[in-house]
């Protein structure tokens, strides 16, 4: 039985389970181009994989993504938590917005509160970051976030850069 995944609340955001209303948003996004840097482009089956998925990391790791919704609006706006598939290194803390929600400090906002609720509760602490190189949005967050440039790396046969978090506890 899945125990409940937690809810995050920050000033602008709810950080909440994946949930099957998701679906038609997370069909839309893994059509796009957009979407290479996660995994995709998918298909409808590849995208239903992809929501499966998250919901069973949270059962077979206690921990995963959460899904971020702007709290005034509502609006589904991209996810961010820890990923720790048996191919990653380590526990990755793991963020994507969709493009209408870019630019605002909403995936700034999320991580902070899921790397400190990660510390916190799941007592993973210091997480990497797998970032590739061109992916300039996500370098400037990792900076942001106080992460440095650890090694050279891949993930799902993409090479990338290892990003090395800080550690929240004292």
């Amino acid at each position: 039985m899945l125990d409940p995944i937690p809810v995050l609340d920050t000033q602008r955001l709810t950080l909440r389970a994946p949930k099957k209303s998701d679906l038609p948003t997370l069909t839309a996004f893994y059509a796009t181009e957009r979407s290479q840097m996660v995994g995709g482009p998918r298909d409808a089956d590849g995208s239903f994989n992809a929501l499966a998925s998250r919901i069973g990391h949270w059962a077979l790791h206690g921990h995963g993504l959460w899904h971020v919704d702007d709290r005034n609006s509502g609006d589904f706006l991209g996810w961010v938590g820890v990923l720790n598939p048996p191919s990653w290194d380590e526990p990755e803390l793991a963020w994507t917005l969709f493009a209408h929600a870019e630019g605002k400090g909403y995936a700034y906002e999320a991580a902070r509160a899921a790397r400190a609720f990660a510390a916190q509760e799941f007592k993973l602490d210091g997480m990497i970051s797998y970032i590739r190189p061109d992916n300039a949005r996500s370098r400037a967050l990792a900076e942001k976030l106080g992460a440095r440039i650890e090694r050279d790396g891949a993930v799902m046969g993409t090479p990338c850069h290892v990003w090395r978090h800080p550690k929240e506890a004292a």
